[in-house]
């Protein structure tokens, strides 16, 4: 098999292949995505992801923590963030946009009250707000019709903006 992966670095054979395969049999378009968080001691935990070396999570000092790795809201906008380049780059490429750079900006504010046991009711974002620079060759307007592209088909970006059922059991 032959992979081009000249425009954007982007693997634009195993894409096409995927959707070829999703295309050919809707029943592989179903996938399921796991993680298996063990906790270190103190506001330390660690998440393994399939075979990747695990990735720490910790708490900033005044929270409490030791300031050791970013904490789950960080992450949890490092993975919107990273959801959104993945999709800049793959549609751009299907699109024939060359990007020459690509930043995302991912910020979000939480009231601490409810974490903290001092009310009751929402414990999460507020808002989140993701600023987007790209830099290509491409007119404006391809620009404009790729970002509504990605807006419109980002998985975790989708996940957040909407009510998702969250199930947490005790084991």
């Amino acid at each position: 098999m032959t992979t081009d992966v000249a425009l954007n670095r982007v693997d634009i054979a195993a894409v096409g292949a995927l959707v070829s395969a999703v295309r050919d049999d809707p029943s592989r378009a179903a996938t399921t995505w796991a993680a298996h968080v063990r906790w270190q001691g103190g506001f330390t935990s660690e998440s393994k992801v399939r075979g990747f070396d695990p990735v720490p999570s910790d708490e900033p000092a005044a929270l409490g923590g030791g300031d050791t790795a970013p904490n789950p809201v960080e992450q949890l906008l490092g993975a919107l963030g990273n959801c959104l380049a993945v999709g800049y780059a793959a549609n751009a490429t299907v699109a024939g946009i060359a990007l020459d750079s690509l930043e995302i900006d991912v910020k979000g504010d939480v009231d601490l009250h409810v974490f903290l046991g001092l009310a009751e009711g929402h414990a999460g974002f507020d808002s989140i707000t993701a600023r987007v620079r790209i830099k290509s060759g491409a007119p404006q307007a391809d620009l404009e019709a790729l970002h509504a592209k990605v807006i419109a088909s980002s998985p975790v970006g989708h996940t957040l903006g909407a009510a998702v059922p969250v199930t947490i059991e005790l084991a």
